[in-house]
């Protein structure tokens, strides 16, 4: 008793009271990469619980990054419903083909392919007028791209017909002491040129890596050469590129696909709208809405996310949709759950903003109602767990806090963030905010560990007489 006694003081020294200060392990790692207290927004509070366990700088409006898709994919499921599913539709207008689009934020390849495949299944083989494109449900061009990087995947523009994220996926291997490399789709025009060498040494993560094969990109004509040096650590990897204007991609892609499944088509791709004549002859459906949201939060798809948040413009405002609208649904729905969110600062949904901005304690609002909603299954189970998948997928692995935490992230330049759910030894359920906002903030992972390391350490397991580790007074 008396060394149990003891270790119980030696823990309550190191742990901070109901609604104290940070946690010392979290303090340290802060202090080490140089990242004040000043610049980061924590809350800690049991699920269902009246007050936090620790609030730092809880108010402050901060850019929380990725974490932003948290509002909009619950204010998605709660507004839309679960069972929400986008339609693309395909008319016959005269000799043209029209596609109308919705917004559907994962019409693949393999959706695509299958939209086609029905089209001639219903008996259309040869098309002898137009491909004509309805992209009215979404405004045009309301977002510009975050950095230089504009042929990156994230940077690509919401549209009401966006197929396949616009994207030529490039995929590379060593073998037989060379670099062989596919790419997918194989749209006619698109020139590759593939130089790499192989070399040794370590196999360089994002930008880096984009360095050290030379990748160099062109969009007219569409082209992607490749250079440099390929480590032989790398095994395999892919790139994924937007290369094309979204009428050409889509033009592209239905060029190879088409004459693929035995059509033919020999005429231009265009903007419009099916006409009072046109008859409707298939409508594609998206997956269900509880299906895409995994997709959005555990591996923090901005383009998924910006498709979702003019949806709900689109839905709850009208089209043509616009940013704006959607902020408005978004702030009349937390208004209506009784949330006060005077801090929240929207712009595209997707926390990829220079302008967005939540509190801590906003995020925790929402957390905290979302564990009590009708569709909180569903929420939870999109975002990440730790070590196991998504985005926190390699993060700490082997550690008490493993399979137990369903955590999303954010990062930009400047600002590093993380909301979601832990489960501490003893089986309470906590929800954590934290935001870091310092030019340091990307180098301060150790901190945000050590935050979920400690909440998940708060209690002994239960059934466990022997475990050292008291419950938090």
């Amino acid at each position: 008793m008396v060394r149990y006694f003891k270790i119980f003081l030696l823990w309550s020294a190191l742990t901070p009271a109901l609604g104290a200060g940070v946690p010392e392990p979290v303090a340290s790692a802060l202090r080490d990469a140089k990242v004040p207290q000043s610049g980061v927004s924590i809350v800690v509070q049991e699920v269902g619980a009246r007050r936090p366990s620790i609030a730092l700088n809880a108010d402050i409006a901060r850019n929380p990054a990725s974490v932003m898709k948290l509002v909009t994919t619950y204010a998605a499921l709660e507004l839309l419903g679960p069972a929400y599913r986008w339609k693309t539709e395909a008319y016959v207008d005269g000799d043209n083909l029209v596609l109308k689009g919705s917004g559907d934020p994962k019409l693949s390849y393999e959706s695509f392919w299958m939209l086609l495949r029905n089209l001639r299944a219903r008996g259309m083989r040869e098309i002898r007028g137009d491909l004509v494109l309805d992209r009215s449900y979404f405004a045009q061009a309301q977002y510009e791209p975050i950095d230089d990087q504009v042929f990156r995947p994230y940077n690509v523009i919401p549209d009401a017909l966006l197929v396949n994220f616009k994207t030529v996926r490039f995929v590379f291997w060593p073998e037989d002491g060379k670099v062989r490399m596919f790419y997918e789709p194989a749209l006619p025009g698109l020139e590759v040129v593939n130089a790499l060498r192989l070399t040794d040494g370590a196999c360089p993560e994002g930008r880096a890596f984009r360095e050290r094969i030379d990748a160099y990109f062109d969009s007219k004509p569409p082209r992607a050469a490749f250079t440099g040096y390929y480590p032989v650590s790398c095994d395999e990897r892919e790139l994924n590129v937007a290369l094309h204007p979204p009428e050409e991609y889509v033009a592209a892609m239905m060029r190879v696909l088409w004459s693929e499944i035995g059509g033919t088509w020999s005429g231009k791709v265009r903007d419009g709208v099916p006409s009072p004549l046109a008859k409707l002859v298939y409508t594609h459906e998206s997956e269900p809405l509880a299906e895409l949201v995994r997709d959005i939060n555990k591996f923090s798809n901005n383009v998924m996310a910006r498709q979702l948040y003019l949806t709900l413009a689109a839905e709850l405002g009208g089209a043509p949709a616009q940013g704006p609208a959607a902020a408005r649904a978004i702030a009349q729905w937390l208004t209506l759950k009784g949330i006060s969110a005077p801090d929240l600062v929207l712009e595209n949904g997707s926390g990829l903003s220079r302008n967005e901005r939540a509190s801590a304690a906003t995020l925790m609002k929402l957390l905290q109602a979302a564990w009590a909603s009708s569709v909180m299954p569903e929420f939870v189970a999109s975002l990440p767990v730790v070590a196991a998948d998504g985005t926190m997928r390699r993060r700490l692995q082997g550690e008490g806090v493993s399979g137990n935490a369903h955590i999303k992230t954010g990062l930009l330049a400047d600002a590093r963030a993380m909301a979601g759910y832990v489960l501490d030894r003893g089986g309470r359920r906590y929800a954590v905010v934290m935001i870091a906002n310092h030019p340091n903030a990307p180098y301060a992972d150790a901190a945000f560990d050590a935050l979920l390391q400690w909440v998940r350490a708060r209690a002994p397991a239960r059934g466990n007489p022997h475990d050292a580790s008291p419950r938090h007074p």
